[in-house]
């Protein structure tokens, strides 16, 4: 997975997670623990949606999967292709 992604994904959920006080994320940080809840989720769903023109399906809509940076940048290797992805979900 590139760091680039990563980075991507961090600047996505940081702008649209409603995060209060939160100003930077690790790749591993549990997202729900620092404050993302389910409407945040949605939101920060539809921005990752937007930005890497990709539609997360059913089997995705899982609180797993938006825990965390690592978690999302996985699921969007996995929908664009990228065979750089490690590790399951």
């Amino acid at each position: 997975m590139t760091n680039n992604l990563q980075q991507q994904v961090r600047s996505v959920v940081l702008q649209h997670g409603r995060l209060t006080g939160v100003t930077d994320l690790k790749d591993d940080t549990d997202l729900y623990s620092v404050g993302l809840t389910s409407v945040a989720t949605v939101a920060v769903m539809l921005a990752l949606e937007a930005t890497f023109d990709i539609e997360f399906p059913d089997r995705f809509l899982t609180r797993q999967v938006f825990e965390s940076i690592q978690n999302i940048a996985r699921a969007i290797s996995e929908l664009t292709g990228e065979t750089r992805a490690t590790g399951a979900m």
